[in-house]
């Protein structure tokens, strides 16, 4: 972008996917989610974002998110989702993005899953930063409880243990909630070029959640200052059904 050109606005925040997702590349759930957020500073941020994409605000504040949930049965294409490699806990540290176009995502700082074959394929194929670690989630009752430590790559042992009480549904979500969830792409970097890689699927169904315990260094192992406090936002959801579209291009860019 030129450097006296009018950066757009960021798209709104929408409930429903901001956009049709041509293709499939992937396909896969998401399970049993609980969201736990933190308020940060822009500044703090910006540095840790790929390139041509700022800090996503509300109110003058971006926010740096712990996601735990089970992911299951990821497919490629439209190939039906594999039961064992694509099935396995996850916990992820994300922040908040728009780009030069006024596309709003996520960035993912970490994520550690409990399989070694799509942690590779992942690192290796797309250029994300998967770790495997040894995880579980265990419920009782109306509590979740999902643990990880991480084995490589490091700093091996960076740890996470989030408890929850799932809460009733949520009727009508605030604007922070549909802020911090309905997330329609992802940005990333891939050979030192800005990526967007958007996704598709229904409305989050979102409850209440009671934070009962939270004991976690992966906020600070990916870079961010420890989060100080209790989360500004506790969430839960049941889950949806995701399918990522391939990488797309700058509005208005040629098709060749």
């Amino acid at each position: 972008m030129a450097p006296n050109a009018r950066v757009p606005a960021p798209e709104p925040v929408t409930a429903d996917p901001a956009r049709a997702v041509p293709g499939t590349l992937l396909t896969q759930s998401w399970l049993d989610l609980t969201f736990l957020h933190w308020a940060a500073d822009p500044a703090d941020v910006a540095p840790l974002l790929p390139p041509r994409t700022r800090p996503d605000v509300l109110g003058g504040v971006t926010y740096v998110g712990l996601v735990a949930f089970r992911m299951h049965r990821v497919g490629w294409f439209r190939l039906p989702g594999v039961p064992y490699l694509g099935t396995f806990p996850e916990t992820n540290v994300r922040l908040y993005s728009v780009d030069e176009h006024g596309r709003r995502g996520v960035v993912f700082r970490s994520l550690e899953a409990a399989r070694l074959v799509p942690v590779a394929m992942a690192r290796l194929g797309f250029r994300l930063p998967y770790v495997w670690a040894r995880m579980a989630i265990d419920r009782q009752g109306d509590t979740l409880t999902y643990t990880s430590r991480r084995r490589w790559p490091g700093p091996r042992g960076a740890h996470s243990r989030i408890s929850v009480r799932i809460g009733g549904p949520i009727g009508e979500p605030t604007e922070l909630e549909h802020f911090l969830t309905a997330r329609w792409g992802m940005h990333s970097a891939f050979l030192g070029r800005p990526v967007y890689l958007p996704n598709t699927h229904p409305r989050w169904p979102l409850h209440r959640a009671e934070l009962v315990g939270c004991s976690e260094d992966l906020v600070a192992a990916a870079g961010l200052p420890e989060p100080v406090g209790a989360p500004v936002s506790v969430l839960y959801s049941p889950g949806v059904p995701v399918r990522f579209g391939g990488p797309l291009r700058p509005p208005g860019a040629p098709a060749s």
